[in-house]
């Protein structure tokens, strides 16, 4: 099982989607959420209270 990479928790086989950055790193997410947070936000999962990578 992956793990998304925002959010930590484990993803289900046969769901959640794969990203391949341009540098070939391997990014998964579990939602369309983590996804928007992460790429198109720019949002660190460190700093976003509702992700379980939260730091205080």
């Amino acid at each position: 099982m992956a793990k998304c990479t925002f959010c930590g928790i484990n993803i289900p086989k046969g769901t959640g989607k794969i990203y391949v950055q341009k540098d070939a790193k391997v990014l998964y997410f579990c939602s369309s959420k983590c996804e928007k947070n992460m790429l198109k936000l720019r949002r660190k999962p460190i700093t976003t209270k509702w992700s379980g990578r939260y730091e205080k």
